[in-house]
């Protein structure tokens, strides 16, 4: 995303825990000639997010895009074997840490009705949860709990002239799944990931990041809110739902009416 809003000519503040990757990706995107700052964070530390996005408003003088995009993939384990651990690792990054950001964001964007959107990046796992097992199971509860938040904020944020949009991606050619080489020492130290799991090993063929960045372009232009990418999922997408108006067809077998 930040390489598709280069090619935009947006500047930049960007925030991640790896402070390596950061110098890397500064250094490529200032070639592009945009503005770009960058802030070593955790989004589990609210303060340290309140702070950075506080000095990027500083710095820029307007913040008109936000993208809650942290995420980490977790042990990929079925959830009889998941640890109090794994669960706070999780559900703080991928679910906190988005609301974190978006919290410290909001006083800005509020400052520009109409020309502010925020985006956050959900998941396919946020809508369907793929059977077999694949041992995403806390996973898959931080990314539904992402969509309900962008669907809230949708709503809340219509009065205000403030766009939201949703990604909710298939296999994209990242290294989310050996994100427990990086998971702090306050959830257990790092952990080794399964090399072998069939979403590493995809992963190795997804889809070029930068595509789902110009995608996300695309959706922020049309204020889309729903951001598929992968319709090849839409038929277990369609099978949850199905389940669902089911239970409403038979609910009358509960309650009597």
């Amino acid at each position: 995303m930040a390489k598709a809003f280069a090619e935009q000519g947006m500047n930049l503040a960007l925030a991640d825990i790896d402070g390596e990757k950061l110098s890397q990706v500064e250094a490529q995107l200032h070639s592009s000639g945009v503005q770009v700052k960058t802030y070593i964070v955790d989004v589990t530390n609210k303060d340290a997010v309140i702070q950075a996005v506080a000095e990027a408003n500083e710095v820029f003088g307007n913040i008109h895009i936000v993208c809650a995009n942290a995420g980490v993939s977790g042990k990929m384990e079925p959830l009889d074997q998941a640890a109090v651990e794994d669960w706070d690792w999780l559900i703080d990054v991928n679910l906190k840490g988005s609301a974190y950001v978006i919290q410290a964001a909001m006083p800005f964007l509020l400052n520009h009705p109409g020309d502010a959107h925020i985006v956050i990046t959900s998941s396919i796992s946020g809508l369907r949860v793929y059977e077999p097992s694949r041992g995403q199971g806390i996973y898959n509860t931080s990314k539904y709990g992402l969509v309900g938040m962008g669907e809230a904020l949708k709503v809340d944020l219509a009065p205000h002239d403030i766009g939201v949009s949703i990604l909710c991606p298939g296999v994209v050619n990242t290294e989310l799944s050996h994100s427990g080489k990086s998971r702090p020492q306050k959830y257990g130290g790092a952990i080794e990931t399964n090399g072998n799991h069939e979403l590493a090993k995809a992963a190795e063929s997804g889809t070029d990041p930068l595509q789902f960045g110009r995608w996300v372009i695309k959706a922020i232009e049309q204020n889309q809110l729903y951001v598929i990418t992968h319709p090849e999922d839409r038929e277990l997408v369609e099978a949850r739902m199905t389940k669902i108006m089911e239970a409403f067809d038979i609910s009358g077998n509960l309650t009597g009416t």
